[in-house]
């Protein structure tokens, strides 16, 4: 685990590094701000539209959403449903958190093909593949049978008209026999199929870096979701503004990640309640980042 000296100094010896390239320029949308919806998912199952009016109200003009199954669709919405509240809160929903354990696992292309038409209808850009189960990524054969099923996804995603992403969390950059996972799903996927979602939080929580990845893998990340760390304790969340982490270089060097897309999240430790901890996110990545 990065100490916090240690990674308040190794932050700022990037910042300067990075903001010493001028052609290392933002250049996506800076009106678009977004929101991972499981920030709010205490408040969602209650009442999906006011939570959602609040999500505008803050600021955010995108969200990417989670939740998705058969079942229950989201929240007991179909997607055609979610999509009229978004419609109406001038909200897109760029990506989505989809759970594909059992085609992931097992082949199960049943969760993917329901899975592909809620993007649809939603108008989602990405599928998004949140979560992999811990049985399930124990060897370099668990790895690079995830990345081949990745690839497989990705070719009905593009025919859908859909782009498939990974995210992270910190346990892909543990080793096995020398190599991370994370390094054995960039190497095993389609880099023109197979885009990844950079969660900045948990790459620094692993010790690693998000600029390294950034220069070793230009283009990869077009999507982040930017989570700011508690300065009292590493395990937790805060306020973007309030932790850790500067998000300055990795803004910086966005041009070099590839990203088109970012969303917030607070996963915990809201200073308040959970509406005016995502202000106070939007209103600093306002002010100061874009």
């Amino acid at each position: 685990m990065t100490t916090r000296r240690n990674f308040i100094i190794n932050t700022s010896l990037a910042a300067a590094a990075v903001l010493a390239l001028p052609s290392l320029a933002f250049t996506m949308n800076k009106k678009e701000i977004g929101l991972q919806l499981y920030t709010l998912r205490d408040e969602l199952p209650k009442d999906v539209k006011s939570t959602l009016e609040n999500v505008a109200k803050a600021g955010f003009t995108t969200v990417e959403t989670y939740g998705f199954s058969i079942k229950d669709q989201f929240w007991g919405l179909s997607p055609k449903e979610l999509r009229k509240i978004l419609d109406d809160n001038n909200l897109k929903a760029l990506s989505g958190h989809y759970n594909l354990g059992s085609y992931l696992y097992d082949g199960n292309i049943a969760e993917l093909i329901a899975a592909i038409e809620a993007a649809k209808i939603l108008k989602n850009e990405f599928l998004t593949v949140p979560w992999v189960d811990e049985p399930y990524r124990k060897s370099i054969q668990d790895y690079k049978k995830i990345a081949l099923r990745l690839n497989e996804a990705a070719k009905m995603c593009k025919k859908a008209g859909l782009k498939l992403a990974y995210h992270n969390h910190d346990f892909e950059f543990q080793k096995h026999d020398g190599v991370t996972g994370y390094e054995i799903l960039l190497t095993e996927t389609d880099k023109d199929l197979v885009y990844f979602e950079l969660d900045l939080y948990w790459v620094a929580r692993s010790g690693n870096d998000s600029l390294k990845l950034f220069k070793e893998n230009p283009g990869r990340f077009k999507m982040w979701h930017v989570k700011d760390m508690d300065k009292t304790n590493q395990a937790l969340n805060t306020e973007i503004g309030s932790g850790l982490i500067d998000f300055k270089p990795f803004f910086a060097a966005a041009k070099q990640s590839g990203i088109l897309h970012f969303f917030v999240e607070q996963e915990n430790n809201f200073a308040g309640n959970a509406f005016e901890s995502i202000k106070t996110s939007c209103d600093f990545i306002a002010k100061e980042l874009i």
